[in-house]
């Protein structure tokens, strides 16, 4: 028994033993706390002056924005660039950005409108970011490991999802906003230390995209010519918009349904991030990964969402929270691996720049409708919306996937589907 958790153990925490995703992995662990204050603290912010979804709708719009529009110019720029350098840039930003929300709390009462500029700053950070971090993952690891680093990385996200919004809910009661944001701020130091120790000659360098003319257009050709990037890139795109807005939709939940305060909020925002973080790690001790496990990860998030929006009571709602981190955490990692193994090394940046769009730049207009359909609703109406777009888009990803399969024996008059897509 004690050498099989062993080995189960090793095998779940694989990655770990390249000193290089070591650093990685604590220095994003600090800062993605820290990233989390801010986005809790934000939300909170703008909730206590204007008692309104729209108002918090808009706000998500802010911060995501920015991947909308310049996401697919900063994948390719992570394409072309040293990922290393041009993350330690963007944390220094960052960093700052952070700072001048601190300011902005310790005055008082500010204007909502600045704090929703500043979130635009943020977007942009997270813009540049996202493509660039997730694919130098794959830079630090070999082949093998891949799956497991992107399902840690997944659980490192997670665990600050767990501990960030219940900090920022202790700090908000006890000390005021000012102080997320201040330590956020701060904690964008221990992942930059991290990128300036490591040792870059054991880095798996992607090679860097030359530059040409139309390289954004021929990384969206690229994409609609692999089936395993762009049914769960469609998936994305369903999901991202109408189901992946919980600090919309759970803080109108717990405030608005429930009449409960900033606590209870960040209790169940941090219980689904306790189910988020059991769905990646339970992912990460998975070798293969193929499209039917991003559609029953989607089938799976929409019926906990639906059954979420149907709970009687907050004690009842506090454990289908777990539900609904793990199959929100399995559907985001079953597509993300596929992306990150599937694509082209010198395509890798403009793909997950793609994901990104899709997932964080459907912010922007998810958001805002779903912040308005909460407000006219109820909460329970958006949570109804979230899961049936997850099961929508289950359906879709089901039906093209049929489809794609059956190509082969339309062509050739064999009836032998390719096979799964193998991590390792």
């Amino acid at each position: 028994m004690k050498l099989r958790i062993a080995g189960a153990a090793r095998d779940t925490f694989q990655s770990l033993h390249v000193r290089n995703f070591r650093l990685f992995f604590f220095g994003q662990l600090v800062s993605q706390i820290g990233n989390w204050l801010t986005l809790i603290a934000e939300t909170l912010l703008v909730l206590h002056l204007t008692n309104s979804g729209l108002a918090v709708g808009v706000l998500a719009a802010c911060q995501f924005a920015p991947v909308l529009v310049l996401g697919a110019w900063a994948g390719l720029i992570a394409d072309r660039s040293d990922k290393r350098r041009l993350l330690v840039i963007v944390q220094v930003i960052a960093m700052a950005q952070s700072g001048v929300l601190a300011a902005l709390a310790f005055s008082g009462s500010p204007p909502v409108i600045l704090i929703d500029l500043v979130a635009l700053v943020g977007g942009c950070t997270i813009a540049f970011d996202n493509p660039a971090r997730r694919a130098f993952v794959v830079e630090m690891v070999s082949d093998d490991d891949v799956n497991n680093a992107v399902s840690l990385n997944s659980a490192l996200m997670t665990s600050a999802r767990i501990v960030g919004p219940a900090v920022a809910g202790l700090l908000v009661t006890v000390a005021g906003y000012g102080w997320c944001f201040a330590i956020d701020a701060v904690s964008y130091l221990a992942v930059i230390a991290a990128f300036v120790k490591m040792n870059t000659a054991e880095l798996r360098v992607s090679p860097v995209a030359i530059k040409a003319k139309a390289q954004v257009r021929a990384g969206l050709r690229y994409v609609r010519t692999v089936p395993d990037l762009w049914i769960p890139l469609v998936m994305m795109a369903i999901v991202g918009t109408l189901a992946f807005n919980f600090q919309v939709v759970l803080s109108l939940f717990v405030t608005h349904t429930f009449h409960r305060g900033v606590g209870t909020f960040t209790v169940l925002f941090s219980i689904t991030a306790v189910g988020s973080l059991m769905g990646a790690l339970w992912s990460a001790r998975r070798r293969s990964i193929a499209v039917h496990n991003v559609i029953i990860a989607s089938a799976g998030f929409g019926v906990s969402m639906l059954v979420l929006a149907a709970s009687p009571t907050l004690a009842v709602a506090f454990p289908i929270g777990i539900a609904v981190g793990w199959t929100s955490i399995a559907f985001m990692t079953a597509s993300t691996a596929i992306v990150q193994v599937r694509a082209d090394p010198a395509m890798r940046g403009r793909v997950l720049a793609l994901q990104a769009i899709v997932f964080l730049g459907s912010t922007p207009i998810g958001g805002p409708v779903l912040g308005a359909i909460c407000d006219a609703f109820g909460a329970r109406a958006g949570l109804v919306v979230g899961g049936a777009a997850a099961l929508g888009a289950a359906a879709f990803g089901s039906i093209a996937l049929r489809r794609n399969l059956a190509r082969p024996a339309q062509l050739d008059g064999t009836n032998i589907p390719p096979a799964d897509l193998q991590v390792a």
